[in-house]
């Protein structure tokens, strides 16, 4: 893989370092490449993803969303239900996969739905009744 670990010593530790930086690669395909990279390919190392490939339910966002990416279903995604329905584990862990106040959501649909008959069986004062 990409990382290596390695052990220093205390000798390490007392001589300078010989490390040098080396410039961002403008041909690195993962730097600011966004969602989807140049051949097509997901860039699961997106910031824009907020986490969601890593953690307990990474494995399955990967598959959900890869199989959306790719569909060639009419019905894009529709071919993917079972994955999607895999990530429902997700809600197990709304510390790491915060969503939506699902409550306060139903309590505004059910506020506004309640105001728009109200306001209109409000009765209309009568023209000419002086």
């Amino acid at each position: 893989g990409k990382d290596r670990i390695i052990f220093a010593t205390k000798e390490d530790h007392e001589t300078p370092s010989s490390a040098e930086l080396v410039a961002d690669d403008p041909d690195d395909p993962y730097e600011e490449q966004g969602l989807i990279l140049p051949n097509g390919d997901i860039n699961w190392n997106c910031p824009c993803l907020g986490g969601m490939a890593s953690g307990p339910c990474g494995e399955q966002f990967k598959s959900a969303f890869s199989c959306f990416h790719y569909s060639t279903e009419e019905i894009k995604g529709s071919d993917c239900v079972d994955q999607f329905r895999a990530m429902q584990k997700m809600q197990k862990y709304p510390d790491l996969y915060p969503q939506e106040d699902e409550n306060e959501e139903k309590e505004k649909s059910s506020k506004d739905l309640e105001a728009t008959p109200m306001e209109a069986s409000v009765p209309k004062e009568e023209k000419g009744s002086s």
